[in-house]
């Protein structure tokens, strides 16, 4: 059994001791895990997030941290100082961020309470640490890649063109603003799809699923919209984007495609005033 540090691993049960539970942390040796569950006994095998402290002591946790190594996340400065700051990634001990991580431009922005977009990494000794210099970590060029495939997103900074994303925290994206229909916030992590692959590797994504493929989870919600207002919604095809948007939180593509597919299910009328749900409490 081996133990990769900064990531989920299912380790067995060594012993106990007045400290907490030793596991089998294979070539890495015995891990602590300081808080024991109630009925733990030597020979189970726990899922833990397995990290060094900076003492240099292997330790598991139960729980499972904000962020793992090799990933991108959106996370709090609890304190700085002349080394560094500490951000909050949901165990005991802060995680490290030294200042030659921190771009010179975002420097004026880590102050307690602020949130950074950082890369989680293993540092020379071994230790959980985070980046702002994402573009060390991410690559342009996306191999592997076909229309329609569904992805990870954190979204990035604007640009001229829509938003930059990461993919899979592991490659650059870009959401032109074409295919932005609803508010996105830095950090935020959504679902995305690739679009048309392009020939330099690039991806170019959209948050919304391809063709027919969101009408069944779109039309749940456009039904229960109706439900809310009685049954019936001034709104039709031909209605404005924004108000389209506004009542359901879709394009106005998504939106007809929806009314087709509900229509021919006989779910809905199509009246000149609007949209009248079928059997409607």
């Amino acid at each position: 059994m081996t133990t990769t540090l900064g990531t989920l691993n299912d380790l067995k049960v060594l012993r106990l001791g007045p400290d907490g539970a030793f596991l089998d942390g294979g070539f890495e040796g015995p891990v602590l895990l300081p808080q024991v569950p109630e009925g733990l006994e030597p020979g189970q095998v726990l899922e833990v997030f397995a990290y060094r402290e900076d003492e240099g002591r292997l330790v598991a946790s139960l729980r499972r941290p904000l962020a793992l190594g090799g990933e991108v996340a959106f996370l709090k400065v609890v304190s700085v100082n002349p080394a560094g700051a500490y951000l909050h990634w949901g165990l005991p001990q802060d995680l490290f961020m030294p200042w030659k991580e921190v771009r010179h431009e975002q420097r004026r922005l880590v102050k307690p309470g602020n949130k950074v977009l950082v890369f989680l990494f293993s540092d020379e000794a071994g230790h959980m640490a985070a980046s702002t210099r994402l573009s060390d970590f991410l690559v342009d060029a996306a191999e592997g890649f076909r229309e329609g495939d569904k992805v990870s997103l954190v979204i990035g900074d604007r640009t001229d063109l829509g938003v930059r994303v990461i993919v899979n925290h592991r490659y650059w994206g870009m959401v032109h603003a074409s295919d932005l229909f609803s508010p996105v916030s830095r950090g935020e992590t959504r679902e995305g799809w690739v679009k048309a692959p392009r020939a330099d590797l690039k991806l170019s994504l959209s948050l919304s699923a391809p063709g027919y493929a969101k009408v069944d989870a779109v039309a749940q919600g456009l039904l229960d919209t109706l439900k809310r207002h009685g049954g019936f919604l001034a709104v039709t095809d031909k209605s404005a984007p924004d108000r389209i948007y506004a009542l359901f939180g879709i394009s106005k593509k998504v939106f007809k495609q929806t009314l087709g597919a509900l229509y021919k299910q006989r779910r809905i009328a199509l009246e000149a005033g609007g949209i009248r749900m079928l059997n409607a409490p």
